[in-house]
């Protein structure tokens, strides 16, 4: 897999991978990232088709999926760990 270039974006990295016939294009944002794999085709031949495809409503998109995931991750996370009870303390004399 080779990186072929990369998408600016002011709170993501966008990183566009090469590997035999798929075009990969991930997108990172803290903790989480999103990787989108299409195969080889006529539409997505060039940075300049991709960066087409990549526009302001498929970025809107994946930035809903982030917060989603933060949610799912969240509840995931709330369910193995209870809220913690008032801590007690030992009496000291």
């Amino acid at each position: 897999m080779r990186i072929i270039g990369y998408i600016e974006h002011p709170n993501l990295k966008i990183t566009v991978f090469k590997m035999d016939n798929k075009t990969s294009i991930k997108f990172e944002t803290g903790m989480y990232e999103q990787t989108y794999k299409f195969r080889e085709m006529d539409e997505l031949n060039n940075m300049e088709k991709i960066k087409e495809m990549v526009n302001s409503s498929f970025v809107k998109n994946v930035l809903t999926e982030f917060q989603k995931m933060h949610q799912f991750k969240n509840s995931a996370l709330s369910n193995i760990s209870p809220k913690e009870a008032e801590e007690e303390f030992e009496e000291i004399i």
